[in-house]
């Protein structure tokens, strides 16, 4: 059971399509294989998370007033949205799976596309080296970014020091926005790296084999640089609290749960239909 548990995590959050789908033979039996599943196996687990993130999708468009925000977000007719970000955004039941749900159940007939371009695992300085091909090649309308929380982990006993700098993650960010900004005609959304539960995350065994330590401090810094920036900024650190909601972080106290997913997802709807909305009104 455990060792399904593990298996089940891992498919949830390692997409090797993304990472290496340019190598032959990189298709679903292969990819199957390499997690102890057959093909049969590995449909499943990927289909029980997409189910997750279309069930947190209907559970929002059953609020009062919320199927309206849907329809006044910006998107237009045969857009395409992409997401940036890490494990938070490559997560199959994801804010951004619980997005494009959102929009396939409201929106179907405006055709958005929605393009998940979340890479577990990594930091700033790694979505910098492959954002040209990876987003802009995408000819994106719309580019929504989350990124920080691997910048911000800490390794080793103290001292210590995060992955990268405040100040490298700052010019990182600059930079990734620089070339959207100069080489797509996309529309720019940042969104604030969720706040941690301190005090999981330090218990949490995977997490103690590796020396990884995660501060609020540190991915509250972050959050500082991101809200100066004049684009259109979608706050979750103030959704999540300082420490973060129990409810809204997962096990791990680092990845927000299936609740935490829905109140990022609620949080970025909102927003955009608040600043920006126009929706199909206006298509």
């Amino acid at each position: 059971m455990q060792n399904q548990m593990m298996i089940e995590k891992l498919v949830q959050f390692t997409h090797l399509e993304k990472l290496y789908g340019y190598l032959p033979g990189m298709d679903e039996a292969l990819m199957a294989r390499l997690f102890g599943l057959d093909p049969e196996e590995y449909r499943e687990v990927r289909s029980r998370f997409d189910a997750n993130a279309r069930g947190a999708a209907r559970e929002l468009l059953e609020e009062p007033g919320f199927a309206e925000s849907v329809d006044r977000l910006p998107f237009r007719e045969g857009d395409t949205v992409v997401g940036v970000g890490d494990s938070i955004t490559d997560d199959l039941q994801s804010w951004l799976e619980i997005v494009r749900h959102l929009l396939q159940e409201r929106r179907p007939e405006d055709g958005i596309r929605v393009i998940n371009r979340g890479l577990s695992a990594h930091t700033t300085a790694m979505v910098l080296r492959r954002f040209i091909a990876d987003v802009v090649s995408l000819k994106p309308d719309w580019i929504v970014c989350l990124l920080g929380g691997n910048d911000a982990t800490r390794i080793g006993p103290e001292p210590n020091k995060p992955q990268v700098s405040i100040e490298e993650t700052a010019e990182n960010l600059e930079a990734i926005r620089r070339i959207a900004r100069e080489q797509t005609g996309a529309d720019w959304v940042w969104i604030t790296p969720p706040t941690y539960d301190e005090e999981r995350a330090s218990s949490l065994p995977p997490f103690e084999m590796g020396q990884s330590v995660f501060r609020n401090d540190d991915i509250v810094a972050i959050g500082d640089y991101i809200r100066e920036q004049g684009d259109t900024v979608v706050d979750i650190q103030e959704v999540f609290g300082i420490p973060a909601d129990p409810e809204l972080q997962g096990p791990d106290g680092v990845h927000p749960s299936l609740a935490g997913q829905k109140a990022i997802a609620r949080a970025f709807v909102e927003r955009l239909s608040e600043s920006l909305g126009g929706g199909t009104e206006d298509v």
